[in-house]
């Protein structure tokens, strides 16, 4: 049993090792976020299952304060309205849960950035296909080598790993470090 323990340690401790590789991306994607709420657009969020939880978990950072007082920043994860969930899901089908709310909020330059640990959730590709039509910019999360979702995103990390609890592991700290970044910029110097 302890073998177990140690290889998932090992397991994480590699795949979280490898963002230093990829610390130029994650500056990119917060520098497109920045751009954005500087041009007084909105960043919306989406995934399913633990991504929806970690979208909700990038607007609190971003809403409220990740570590340092600045002003409130204008994100919105699209897991929380279970109204607007319900309804759709009963009207249009689970795919079209996030694409409809893209539909009716999101306007060109605006962010959708997206998770899912498959690249393959049909509501998350419905949701970025209708977000690139509507002129967003669009950001992706991704484990393995990215799925059907990694070509519609404008950039896209994919943790090289094919158990979502591993590859949300990194997406979590990825998005704190650009949560860091994004706030570091509208807090200003310390």
């Amino acid at each position: 049993m302890d073998a177990a323990w140690r290889a998932g340690i090992a397991d994480h401790l590699r795949l979280a090792a490898r963002l230093e590789e990829r610390i130029d991306l994650l500056e990119r994607f917060a520098a497109t976020i920045i751009q954005a709420l500087e041009s007084g657009r909105r960043l919306y969020l989406a995934g399913n299952g633990g991504s929806a939880a970690d979208a909700q978990h990038i607007a609190a950072e971003l809403v409220g304060r990740f570590r340092r007082e600045r002003r409130a920043l204008p994100a919105t994860a699209l897991t929380t309205d279970t109204s607007a969930l319900t309804s759709i899901g009963n009207d249009y089908g689970f795919d079209g849960v996030f694409r409809r709310q893209v539909e009716a909020l999101v306007e060109p330059g605006d962010v959708l950035w997206v998770l899912s640990t498959s690249g393959n959730s049909v509501n998350v590709l419905e949701a970025a296909a209708e977000a690139k039509k509507r002129g967003a910019v669009v950001l992706g999360f991704t484990g393995g080598t990215g799925g059907r979702l990694r070509p519609l995103c404008d950039l896209c990390l994919c943790v090289e790993h094919d158990a979502s609890d591993r590859v949300q592991e990194v997406h979590q700290l990825a998005y704190h470090l650009i949560c860091q970044r994004v706030e570091a910029h509208f807090a200003g110097p310390a």
